[in-house]
């Protein structure tokens, strides 16, 4: 059976713009700018393009698209646009105002809908959430976060431990991109602009000035 996630956006505050009661807040997904489709072609343009110089990621990568593929699973190809290029690769982790990281699992069974399977990529640094592509047979990928690691939890029932929390409901995974690409750019934008504000400026970009006219 298919499930389907409820849909939120877990984020920092926008300066006046967007109140957080905490660190982070998970904020409901008809809240949040909207975003031109127009703009995820793939290519990252508003990060400008890649370089064409390969990262430091790309054996590692290569392994994961085997393993995935062995599932009869594939990666998306904006994920590994992304990560398989010098310029784009860590650009999220050089933007995040609250020291967020590139990490890569394995793929993970999907503790809520067989056949389905998780991959972490980004990470709070203090695990308050986690980012995951869902990969489902026949269906495009999409983002969800939690705050529940699908890697170190079941690793807890494997030893004979109680895991911290039920892993098999699926209200502790949120659905909050139907693309990598459309991910990374709302991450970026919201991250440029709260660090603006963390630096006591205001953000400049076009680009950060049209997704905040949201909120006027």
């Amino acid at each position: 059976m298919t499930v389907r996630f409820e849909a939120g956006w877990y984020s920092t505050d926008l300066g006046p713009h967007r109140d957080c009661a905490a660190t982070y807040e998970c904020y409901p997904y008809d809240s949040v700018p909207p975003l031109d489709p127009a703009l995820f072609t793939g290519a990252f343009d508003w990060l400008g393009g890649p370089s064409g110089e390969p990262s430091g990621a790309v054996a590692e990568l290569a392994g994961l698209a085997r393993a995935v593929a062995a599932l009869g699973l594939a990666l998306p190809t904006d994920f590994l646009a992304y990560h398989r290029d010098a310029r784009l690769y860590g650009e999220l982790d050089t933007v995040s105002p609250t020291a967020c990281w590139q990490d890569f699992s394995a793929p993970l069974p999907s503790p809520v809908e067989p056949g389905a399977y998780l991959l972490r990529f980004f990470r709070d640094q203090q695990d308050c959430v986690i980012w995951y592509l869902y990969l489902r047979p026949g269906a495009d990928a999409f983002v969800v976060h939690s705050w529940l690691d699908y890697e170190y939890e079941p690793g807890l029932v494997e030893d004979g431990e109680e895991p911290d929390e039920d892993l098999s409901d699926p209200a502790a995974i949120r659905w909050c991109a139907p693309s990598f690409e459309e991910f990374a750019y709302r991450y970026w934008a919201e991250s440029r602009i709260c660090r603006a504000y963390l630096d006591g400026e205001q953000p400049q970009d076009p680009r950060l000035l049209a997704y905040l006219a949201h909120y006027a």
